[in-house]
């Protein structure tokens, strides 16, 4: 009995280092001491150049700030903290012909954001959509993965 426990602790342990590792590959992010606005700017101007239309402008940071003391928290998270939507039909379509279920990478979404603890420094990432299924979702989903890096790379050059 206590070989299967102890077996079983081991496995338990793994996979919450593999839950962990996996998430952690999940965001890819990019940092830029510049302000914020500036980023910002560059990271709409790659989008528009990119021949992508920003569906919307989500301001995470406003709602945090807005609604803190609503669930008992003043702290300060961000200086300034948004993101975008925008699809690509092109690669949209490729990805959900290849699965159907694929429509949950849609809309892309990259975020950007400047701590309270860190002025000055403005991050921009997105979350990576994880290739998987069959070889066309998968080589759907790495294209989608290598557009967003491009375009966050370009906002932090």
């Amino acid at each position: 009995m206590m070989g299967f426990l102890q077996r079983g602790a081991s496995v338990a342990f793994l996979l919450a280092i593999a839950a962990t590792a996996a998430s952690a590959q999940e965001m890819r992010t990019y940092a830029k001491k510049a302000a914020f606005e500036d980023v910002k700017f560059d990271l709409t101007n790659a989008i528009v150049a990119g021949g992508f239309t920003i569906d919307y402008n989500g301001q995470i940071g406003r709602m945090l700030e807005r609604t803190g003391a609503d669930v008992g928290s003043t702290k300060p998270i961000y200086r300034h903290a948004e993101f975008f939507t925008f699809c690509s039909a092109r690669l949209s379509r490729q990805m959900m012909e290849a699965d159907a279920a694929n429509i949950g990478f849609c809309p892309y979404v990259i975020f950007i954001y400047e701590t309270a603890d860190k002025p000055g420094e403005t991050v921009v990432g997105y979350r990576r959509p994880t290739p998987s299924g069959n070889e066309a979702s998968r080589k759907a989903l790495a294209a989608i993965d290598l557009l967003l890096d491009g375009l966050v790379k370009e906002a932090v050059k």
